[in-house]
Parts: structure tokens; C-alpha cells; sequence
């Protein structure tokens, strides 16, 4: 069984190539644009990972990030947080991210976090 993933973003074309490339590699993806809705994205589809952009229309997702770790149906669920801001990494880190990646980013590298993330949780 493939490891499915939850992807939060709301960039239209990244999200999808996100998604094609993932699918391409045999995992189980979930689109969302709707970070209000994460915590129950994960808890329905039995999520093993959550990528999760920093900022998601007008959300800040290290918010999302904390809601992921003080939910105790989802607070050991790896999160890779994605950011194009500057600072961002430690900030998301400390909000509970397990991984960070800047975008945009090389997909080689984004792939690597991905399968190492989950080879962690041996999914």
C-alpha cells in the first residue's frame, strides 16, 4: 500500500504538478486548498504526511501546523512545510513542521524529503 499524502496549497499549478509528480511515483494524493479543513482531511483519508504551504489564502499554515500537533488523532502525523519567504524555515520548524523545503524548489530534493519523511514513519 502507497502512502497517501495531503497537500495544502493554494497555488493552483504547483499543487498540481506536486500532485502528478507524487502520483507518478505511486503515492495516494489529496489536494486541498482549504486549510481551514486539514484536521479533518487527515483524520478522513487516513493521511501518513501533510505538505503544507506557510501561507495559504490569507492563513498562516504554521497555525495549521500547531492545530496538526495539538490534535491528538493527528499530532504525530509529519508535516513538510513549503515557503518562498526568507525566514521561514525556523519559524515553521518551531511551529511543529517536521521538515522544511523553500520554493520554489528542485523537484529531485522535494522528492527526497518526501520518500525520506515517510521512510521514517515506514509507511
Amino acid at each position: 500500500m502507497m502512502a497517501k499524502i495531503l497537500i495544502v496549497e493554494d497555488d493552483h499549478n504547483l499543487g498540481l504538478m506536486i500532485q502528478d509528480i507524487l502520483e507518478f511515483k505511486g503515492y495516494d494524493i489529496i489536494l486541498s486548498r482549504r486549510p481551514e479543513n486539514t484536521i479533518q482531511d487527515i483524520i478522513e483519508n487516513d493521511v501518513d504526511l501533510v505538505l503544507l504551504d506557510k501561507l495559504i489564502y490569507g492563513v498562516d499554515g504554521t497555525d495549521v501546523c500547531k492545530k496538526i500537533r495539538n490534535t491528538k488523532a493527528t499530532a504525530n502525523i509529519p508535516v513538510l512545510m513549503m515557503s518562498a519567504l526568507h525566514d521561514a524555515r525556523k519559524i515553521c520548524l518551531k511551529a511543529g513542521a517536521t521538515d522544511f523545503i523553500y520554493k520554489p524548489f528542485e523537484m529531485k530534493i522535494f522528492q527526497d524529503k518526501v520518500q525520506e519523511l515517510l521512510e521514517e514513519i515506514k509507511v
